[in-house]
């Protein structure tokens, strides 16, 4: 076995089956090249490479040959192999990803040059319709480049997608392995999330007692990110609503913060229309029960040795959400409970679910704040139930996979009854 076989689908396996031509152009860039092949892998994919020659001055082709499991392709020759690996036939590539794009190799494809194998394949790609990635990398100055951002916009208009580089150290560097393959899994996405519109509420509310002190709920956020992550995966729209967190957030999920639970419910009558499109709302969010009335500036511990407060209730947010998202949306709430046995907690969770008219409640135990696994419950409005464990990034993609089945039903049962059912975005 090679040993790239021994990592295929070690993270997910969403890119199981499908062929993807990774295109290296001559930036010093391509020495992450290994890591991107290998990022892929870990996803499922079958990786094949293809090399101008600066690019093999950079990266031996031995060691990406090592990374994916595939001689690199060099150069053409009779057999053809741009037209075989991107032509019409059922055994063409899902996709070309060129990775790093360098200023060169972006401006030759936007003006229809194919001197080297990258901009060949590239030339197959598009006349035949196959997805292109592009991840630039270049110096900062080349990529303020008129003709430079002239031919980018120019492939845009032709269904070209860019990841976009970090710029850092007037340098846009590649984007990171991590970055290009949910790029790439969210272009070749299919099934029930491709195209929908997603919203996760996440992360802990503060609530103010003055200017630096606040009463809080315990909260990374990483559930909230995982389910976001996982739903991009999906092909999925996602925006990301969220409060105090420990966790880094993606770049490429799009994010709106929010602090107190005041906050937030502004925030819900703000984005009202975009609540009203969603497909699916889900609201892993740590909501605090109680506010005090803040103290304007900061409290004088000296002068104040002891301080009382009065606490009152906040806002219920979860019914105010309820009310907005329309058929065939769902509305995924999450019940956390302490120190419990699963029968309480299914109690509960089921509490909530009938109170706020959900369609399903996620329970879980505070055991498992901060734990590397996650063990959760799964409580539907149609009573079906079953527990969920593994890592939390595994498990927020088994509840994508959950519920993506129960939306499809939802919205095809809708349009077989005549109601108006609510269109997705097609896919390119």
């Amino acid at each position: 076995m090679h040993p790239s076989d021994a990592i295929r689908g070690r993270r997910s396996q969403l890119l199981s089956g499908r062929r993807i031509v990774l295109g290296v152009s001559g930036s010093i860039a391509a020495v992450e090249v290994p890591r991107i092949i290998r990022e892929l892998i870990r996803h499922g994919a079958d990786v094949q490479v293809v090399m101008s020659a600066e690019a093999a001055r950079l990266v031996t082709p031995e060691s990406l040959r090592f990374a994916s499991g595939h001689p690199p392709i060099l150069e053409l020759t009779g057999d053809v192999e741009h037209v075989t690996w991107l032509g019409p036939g059922e055994k063409r590539a899902d996709l070309l990803l060129i990775a790093p794009a360098t200023a060169n190799t972006i401006s030759k494809i936007a003006q229809g040059i194919d001197d080297t194998p990258v901009t060949t394949f590239a030339s197959v790609a598009l006349g035949g319709h196959v997805p292109i990635l592009l991840a630039p990398a270049m110096h900062a100055s080349m990529g303020e480049n008129p003709a430079v951002r002239t031919n980018l916009d120019r492939l845009r208009t032709w269904g070209v997608e860019v990841i976009q580089p970090r710029v850092e150290e007037s340098e846009e560097k590649v984007a990171s392995p991590e970055e290009i393959a949910a790029a790439v899994l969210h272009r070749l996405a299919r099934g029930p999330w491709a195209g929908r519109q997603v919203i996760v509420i996440g992360g802990a509310s503060h609530e103010p007692i003055d200017d630096v002190r606040s009463i809080t709920n315990e909260s990374s956020g990483e559930t909230a990110v995982a389910l976001a992550v996982q739903a991009h995966y999906r092909g999925a729209r996602v925006s990301l609503w969220m409060g105090a967190a420990s966790v880094p957030v993606p770049s490429f999920v799009t994010e709106i913060r929010w602090s107190s639970v005041e906050n937030l419910r502004r925030l819900v009558i703000r984005e009202t229309k975009a609540l009203a499109t969603a497909d699916a709302v889900w609201i892993p969010a740590a909501l605090a029960d109680y506010t005090v009335k803040a103290r304007p500036e900061k409290i004088d511990s000296r002068r104040t040795p002891r301080l009382t407060l009065s606490l009152g209730p906040t806002p219920k947010i979860l019914p105010e959400i309820r009310r907005h998202v329309t058929a065939p949306g769902i509305v995924v709430g999450f019940k956390l409970v302490s120190r419990q046995t699963p029968e309480a907690l299914r109690e509960q969770a089921q509490k909530l679910l009938e109170e706020v008219g959900l369609d399903a409640v996620v329970g879980n135990d505070r055991s498992v704040m901060g734990a590397a696994q996650a063990e959760v419950l799964l409580l539907r409005k149609d009573g079906r139930s079953h527990w969920i464990r593994g890592p939390k990034a595994e498990v927020a993609g088994r509840l994508l996979d959950e519920l993506g089945r129960d939306l499809v039903y939802r919205t095809e049962t809708r349009t077989a009854t005549g109601s108006r059912a609510r269109t997705r975005r097609p896919r390119r």
